[in-house]
Order: structure tokens, then C-alpha cells, then sequence
């Protein structure tokens, strides 16, 4: 199979047809095309995959298919290394689940509660999301039952292993019925996966693809800078591109937040994303820049684990990772899905081993550049298209996406197109709107009503 095979073309029910029509699946990723036949004969599977490759559909579809929606036990289990991967894994979930109706998706993730997601499976769950931190501890208290489990899903396999979850997976692949169908998807295929594939899957076949990222969609430019201005090398970088969304990459969290302010104070809408960050921080932060409320999100490779935004025109490698594999990772963010995109690395004269090791991994020439080369025309401030507002209830509160839009496009009086992604979670919701509109929603929504209720709305 080739990657431009349709849908149309698998054993797959009509109501999901209809709605992977609907969604814009018309051809499947290459991943998808490999992967899908076989994961649909109910065959174990070992899957190289990067993010932003389609892989969430390969198993999504699979294990959506299999699910019996009158049995309200959990049938289906994927396991991710991060929060924000699982939260994107179940979102992805939900929208191909529209096909079948009740069908109840539950994120179990550490950084939350414990007893409000005891209250959630208590009530049952088909699909269960989460993290392996989490998932264990809720199999130790017999809140999570897995033996009606008929799909297990690793998701970023070699995430988790490297983030130290070898043991908690073992142990709840133990609680898990033999017979259930293994996918394991994975970046790379270190000795460890080689490992946990043998102990637990039955005959995997192995399927591995290119990465969707096409290194030609993807313009790389290397530039030399001094150690002491590299800051304002990104800034000159910034204004020469004045991109929409960038992911700027620095290696330590002191970095991140010292860039993040040292943009702000040039007029560069930034924010840092680090490991230390609290979880409600974390989530404001991915929220708004998935949102286009901020143009540079400055983040830490750990820190970016599992993000996945889409149309992100340009990357800045702020200083050269020692490991070419991830640097393969972080230029990977951009040129997706045949758009094309533009990674800039800024290289110190004792990063030089650095940039030699990327030019033997790559297998091709660095393009170098003088930083004299990068043309600044307008050097006014960097601003977001949209802002976001912030609303003080969620999915607890039963609020829905379509309750904030029909508030915003009724008595706000806003046109539909002036609003952009609306985020819920448990207890809050972020919506964007065009900046030049900004300041009238929030007045409209401060005084007026959602649901019959007025809820206090602030700036995100």
C-alpha cells in the first residue's frame, strides 16, 4: 500500500467512513497505509513513528471499531509519556468516536486529582488515557480494572522509557488479559523496546516509516553567533521572519525563562515552558500558544515532549542539542503534512563538534549564513493574531465548546470567524479571539450570561 490509499479503501463500519469524510481524512498517512491493514487482521504490532505522523488514527480507529458501546467497562488502554500527549491522544479520540454513539473516553493523568477521576470510572469508561504513573496507581487501589481489556496501546514507547517508566508499564501490562491485541508505537527502537516487545507481544510485525516531516519541506539555516549575544540573535531572527508561532529551543530552564524575558522586554510575545513548571501553569501555556495568543513559546526538549501544533512556520535551535537525533526531533516540529517550514540553529564557535555531528547524521552539507543576511523591514513589536479569555468553568460545569461560541456569536455579537480554538478542561475553558475584537468580548461575556449563569471571564 502506498500512503495516497483511501479510507474508503479498509474494512471500516460506514458511520466511521462518513465521519473520517467529514473530519477531512480522505488519504492516509504513510503510517496509516502500513499500519491500518494490519492492525485491522487484530495483529500485535511494533510501529516506528514520529509525532505529528498520523499515528493516533492508526490505533484510534482500530480500537474504536472493536469497542462494544453497551459494556461500560474498559476495553481499550493507551499509554502515553506526558500529560499533554495523552490530553491530545484523547481529544483525537473523540473526534473519530463521533462515528458511534455513547462512547465514553476518561484521561487519568498524574499533576490531577485522584478523586474526582475515581468518581469518572465509577461510572465507567470504554477508552481509558493516561499516564503510567497514574494508571498504577489507580490498578493499586482497584479503582481501574483491566480484564476486559481488548486493545493496549504504547504510545511513544521510548518516551516512557526514557522518562523511567519501564516498571510501572510492566506492571500494568501484567493486569491486562492475554488475549488483548498490543500496538506499540515508537520514535526510535532502542534495545529496551526490543525487550518489552518480547515479553509482551505475540509475533509483532514490524512496520517502520519515514517521518511525515520531509527533510526537503524543511529550509535549515546555520548561523555563527558570539556566546553573549545569542539572545539577541533570536530577537533578530524573530524579526526578520515576524513568524506566527515559533518553538524556540534552549537546554536549560534558566534559559527558557530568561528568553522569554528578554523577548517580552523587546516587544516579542514569548513564554517559557520548563520541567518545573506547576500543571495548571503548564496547561495556561501550551493553551494559549495552541491558540496563537503567543508568537515564541521558548521550551526545554523535556518540556516539549508530546506537543504537537499544528502550521508552526519556524523553529530556533537557541543552541545546538549534543544528541543529532534530537535536533532531527526539534527541526521535526516544523514542515509537516506537506507545508513547508524553516529551522534556524545558532551555533557558538565551541558548538562547532556539535554542528559536525548533526552534518554526519543528516548526510548532507550545513547551509551556513551570515546573521548580516537576516533583513529586519519592521522591527515594531511582535504581537499574537489572537487573544484569550479565560472563562471560570468546564467540563464539570457541563459547559461545551458550542455553549462558548453561541455566547460569543449571539449576545457578544461576534462573526463566527472572529473566534478561534476553544480549550475546556475540568474546571476552566480558554477561548481566542482576533485581537481587534478582544476587548469586547470579554465585556460581553463579563455581562452577560452562558447557559443561564454569568461566569466570571478574565484575559488568559
Amino acid at each position: 500500500m502506498t500512503a495516497l490509499t483511501s479510507f474508503s479503501q479498509l474494512n471500516l463500519t460506514p458511520s466511521m467512513l462518513a465521519n473520517l469524510d467529514q473530519l477531512g481524512y480522505q488519504q492516509m498517512t504513510a503510517i496509516q497505509a502500513a499500519s491500518l491493514p494490519v492492525i485491522l487482521q487484530g495483529q500485535d504490532v511494533i510501529a516506528q513513528a514520529k509525532t505529528g505522523s498520523g499515528k493516533t488514527a492508526s490505533f484510534g480507529i482500530v480500537l474504536l471499531e472493536k469497542l462494544n458501546p453497551r459494556f461500560f467497562g474498559c476495553q481499550a488502554l493507551v499509554l502515553c509519556p506526558t500529560r499533554e500527549l495523552a490530553d491530545q491522544v484523547a481529544n483525537e479520540l473523540r473526534r473519530l468516536a463521533r462515528a458511534k454513539d455513547n462512547i465514553k473516553i476518561l484521561t487519568l493523568c498524574g499533576g490531577m486529582p485522584l478523586g474526582p477521576q475515581i468518581g469518572s470510572l465509577e461510572h465507567g469508561a470504554h477508552v481509558v488515557v493516561g499516564t503510567p504513573g497514574r494508571i498504577q496507581e489507580h490498578l493499586d487501589k482497584q479503582t481501574l480494572q483491566l480484564k476486559d481489556l481488548s486493545t493496549l496501546v504504547l504510545d511513544e514507547a521510548d518516551r516512557m522509557l526514557d522518562m523511567g517508566f519501564l516498571d510501572p508499564m510492566r506492571e500494568i501490562i501484567k493486569h491486562t488479559p492475554s488475549t488483548r491485541q498490543t500496538l506499540l508505537f515508537s520514535a526510535t527502537y532502542p534495545l529496551q523496546i526490543e525487550k518489552l516487545a518480547a515479553e509482551f507481544l505475540r509475533t509483532p510485525q514490524r512496520i517502520t516509516v519515514e517521518s511525515t516531516h520531509d527533510q526537503l519541506q524543511i529550509q535549515q539555516y546555520f548561523y555563527e553567533v558570539n556566546e553573549q549575544k545569542r539572545f539577541e540573535a533570536v530577537a533578530q531572527v524573530l524579526w526578520h521572519y515576524r513568524p506566527e508561532s515559533c518553538v524556540a529551543f534552549c537546554t536549560t530552564k534558566q534559559d527558557t525563562q530568561d528568553l522569554a524575558r528578554y523577548l517580552y522586554d523587546q516587544g516579542i510575545s514569548a513564554l517559557a515552558l520548563h520541567g518545573d513548571l506547576e500543571q495548571r501553569d503548564r496547561d495556561r501555556v501550551l493553551t494559549l500558544f495552541s491558540q496563537r495568543s503567543c508568537c515564541v513559546l521558548v521550551a526545554t526538549d523535556v518540556a516539549a515532549r508530546g506537543l504537537d501544533i499544528e502550521e508552526l512556520p519556524l523553529v530556533i535551535n537557541v543552541e545546538l542539542t549534543r544528541d543529532p537525533e534530537v535536533h532531527t526531533h526539534r527541526i521535526g516540529r516544523t514542515g509537516r503534512a506537506g507545508a513547508s517550514g524553516v529551522a534556524v540553529s545558532l551555533v557558538s564557535p565551541k558548538e562547532a563538534h556539535r554542528a559536525v555531528a548533526i552534518e554526519k547524521n543528516l548526510g548532507s552539507e550545513l547551509q551556513w549564513k551570515a546573521l548580516s543576511q537576516l533583513k529586519i523591514k519592521d522591527s515594531s513589536p511582535l504581537y499574537p493574531v489572537m487573544k484569550s479569555l479565560c472563562l471560570a468553568a468546564g467540563r464539570k460545569d457541563k459547559l461545551r465548546r458550542g455553549d462558548i461560541l453561541g455566547a460569543l456569536t449571539g449576545e457578544a455579537g461576534l462573526q463566527g470567524s472572529q473566534v478561534g480554538k476553544i480549550t475546556l478542561f475540568d474546571n476552566c475553558a480558554y477561548v481566542a479571539v482576533e485581537q481587534a475584537v478582544a476587548h469586547k468580548a470579554l465585556q460581553r461575556l463579563q455581562n452577560g450570561k452562558i447557559k443561564g449563569r454569568s461566569i466570571k471571564v478574565r484575559f488568559g
